[in-house]
């Protein structure tokens, strides 16, 4: 099939929930993707932060045939080797005491909401369920985390949403404080707010949530589902403040490439939840667990974490010295970058994959850079180069 017949069966067959862009991808090796016609591009984007290792990485291909030779799925009515292994190697790497596997960060999220919910009704009863969560958040599209996301455009079409939230915004402490009442059992927020448009959470802030949580047994949890997993230099983005979460989710680069999702639980409420409170068929598997134990155990050192630190800064170095009247703000940690334009981010977009590069928005004037953490510097400065043409050229044409 050519790209024209694999467009015209997916506009037949397959639901239209996806703005696509017109690529048709074939292989791809480190951040350099083909698609099928031949075209090469630069990956800025690792599948919105899943594909850690990049394409085709053969460690990781290792760690996934190997564990797909033996079996791939049996239930989890039985222990799994891989699931310990990597459970043990996440509460090692966070401080947290238990893990619970999913398949997304949607479902993470969802579970931490739970787990959240029932450790207070097992200790004060009813009533005591409100999460509070960040305007300009995004937490998932299952309809309670919809409504757990601090964005009014989510907020329609599938009535009636699921109560129990409320918003408040980012580094405002007083409004937060207002907003804390005995009806509450969690704070929720995410360390750089991806989907918002790269907004990074300030550290006073988040000091000053913690001595609210710990002064009125309200947990807190951090969603590092997209800044988790080395993606900003640290294995976790809230290990910046130097504050222990009760709760944290993870998902999209855990496995790399394959689906999975994970919340994980302080010593606080580690023993929450009981047999029969909450599952999923699929959580855990052995493939998906075995890549992620490739990931973490590739990305959780500190050589690895200087390295993503230092492509980081050399990209944002970059682009700030680009000199550009379009660039207003370079932002981020690590190889999570926002670069505020006051061009249309959608038309950079756009632009980019007609030349060869694959980037990402955020917000609503935000250009966001989510590379594989192995990609190389020949790979940057190729993407760089086309990065600096259309945002030159979307900023004439504003």
């Amino acid at each position: 099939m050519n790209t024209d017949k694999i467009m015209s069966a997916d506009a037949a067959h397959i639901m239209h929930t996806y703005g696509r862009l017109p690529v048709v991808p074939s292989h791809g090796k480190s951040a350099t993707l083909f698609d099928i016609e031949g075209k090469k591009y630069i990956d800025f984007t690792s599948g919105i932060g899943v594909n850690s290792l990049g394409f085709a990485d053969k460690g990781w291909c290792d760690a996934v045939t190997s564990q797909a030779e033996k079996f791939a799925h049996v239930s989890n009515y039985y222990y799994c080797e891989t699931a310990s292994l990597l459970a043990e190697k996440l509460t090692a790497l966070t401080g947290l005491k238990k893990v619970f596997f999913a398949n997304s960060g949607a479902e993470a999220n969802e579970g931490a909401i739970k787990l959240a919910r029932k450790y207070s009704f097992d200790k004060y009863g009813a009533g005591r369920h409100t999460v509070i969560t960040l305007t300009d958040s995004f937490h998932g599209r299952t309809v309670t985390t919809l409504s757990a996301t601090g964005q009014d455009k989510f907020h329609n079409y599938f009535f009636p949403f699921t109560d129990g939230f409320r918003f408040s915004p980012a580094n405002d402490i007083d409004a937060l404080k207002a907003a804390v009442d005995d009806t509450v059992c969690a704070i929720m927020m995410e360390p750089i707010q991806g989907e918002g448009g790269v907004n990074i959470v300030k550290d006073d802030f988040v000091k000053a949530v913690k001595d609210i949580c710990d002064e009125k047994d309200i947990l807190l949890i951090f969603d590092e589902v997209q800044t988790g997993v080395s993606r900003t230099g640290k294995f976790l983005a809230s290990q910046y403040f130097c504050v222990d979460a009760d709760i944290v989710t993870l998902a999209k680069g855990l496995g790399g490439g394959l689906p999975i999702g994970a919340f994980l639980a302080g010593s606080k409420c580690a023993e929450t939840l009981c047999p029969g409170d909450h599952g999923s068929t699929f959580g855990g598997n052995p493939v998906s667990c075995a890549a992620a134990c490739e990931v973490v155990d590739r990305l959780s050192g500190e050589e690895a974490m200087n390295e993503i630190l230092e492509k980081g800064k050399y990209i944002s170095d970059a682009v700030r010295s680009f000199g550009l009247s379009s660039v207003v703000e370079v932002r981020g940690k690590g190889l999570m970058i926002g670069i505020q334009v006051n061009c249309d981010p959608k038309l950079c977009l756009t632009e980019a994959v007609k030349n060869g590069l694959l980037i990402l928005t955020a917000g609503k004037d935000v250009v966001r850079l989510l590379p594989p953490l192995t990609i190389t510097f020949p790979e940057i400065d190729e993407g760089l180069t086309i990065l600096k043409k259309i945002l030159t050229s979307t900023g004439e044409e504003k």
